[in-house]
């Protein structure tokens, strides 16, 4: 039960911040979206640095060391794993014009839901690969240190369920029900994927050093290339950097008072 628990919490953030759309009447001010931006750069950073890259450093160091190697080549096949995604699915991003990926006939609802939702399967892998670390139960990873990572992700799912569902009822196009529908859909793909890696645990045990390495460097990959460039764009990019430099912070602290 705690694990179904601490699998769905960041799907709860994600649907906590969708259902803003029912308490605020228009889309978030620049300076709120760029410090939720940098807010939530910071704490995916800082949890792929204490909560993945670590840990992965930690189970390989009976490779003396050479127990680096996990934890690069697994960065790189997750930064490389993002960027194919990039590329496959037709998508597009907050205050964009253009969509990414192969042309598609779809409503730019359904795309701005899959650029959310191409942020959300390393996140969901993550959890999925913290979680099963734990179950094995000879990895170090620790209920706290699992459900920690959890909140973290929870904490900035929430900015990015807001972002989605109020823009979508602000064009006037869109109820707020259906806002909400989407803001909370495009998170669903999180807990998807860390039940599939709980029900895959036993298999990848051996892996898991990689598994989540690959989860760091995809979660890396979607910071530099999406959030910090939108958190910059404009006049007060400052504000994006005080935003990250909090979640950073507030992510770490969790990491190490609590794992």
């Amino acid at each position: 039960m705690r694990t179904f628990l601490g699998l769905m919490i960041p799907f709860i953030g994600t649907t906590a911040g969708a259902a803003c759309v029912f308490f605020l009447k228009n889309e978030l001010k620049p300076l709120v979206q760029k410090a939720l931006l940098g807010f939530a750069s910071g704490v995916m950073v800082a949890a792929s640095v204490w909560s993945l890259l670590i840990p992965s450093m930690d189970m390989a160091a009976g490779m003396g060391r050479l127990a680096f190697v996990p934890a690069a080549a697994g960065l790189m096949l997750g930064v490389l794993f993002l960027l194919l995604m990039d590329r496959l699915v037709p998508h597009l991003h907050l205050g964009s014009s253009e969509a990414e990926g192969p042309k598609a006939p779809l409503k730019k609802t359904t795309m701005l839901v899959l650029a959310v939702t191409l942020h959300n399967i390393p996140e969901g892998m993550a959890v999925g690969v913290v979680f099963a670390g734990m179950m094995t139960g000879n990895t170090g990873i620790t209920m706290t240190a699992a459900f920690v990572l959890a909140v973290g992700i929870a904490i900035q799912n929430f900015p990015e369920g807001a972002i989605i569902s109020l823009p979508l009822r602000s064009e006037g196009h869109t109820s707020r029900r259906r806002a909400f529908a989407y803001g909370a859909l495009s998170g669903i793909v999180e807990p998807a994927a860390a039940f599939l890696t709980i029900l895959l645990a036993e298999i990848i045990e051996p892996l898991l050093p990689y598994l989540l390495a690959f989860a760091a460097g995809a979660m890396l990959y979607v910071v530099v290339e999406e959030l910090i460039p939108e958190a910059s764009e404009g006049e007060h990019s400052n504000i994006g950097t005080i935003g990250f430099a909090v979640g950073f912070v507030i992510m770490m602290v969790l990491d190490v008072a609590l794992g």
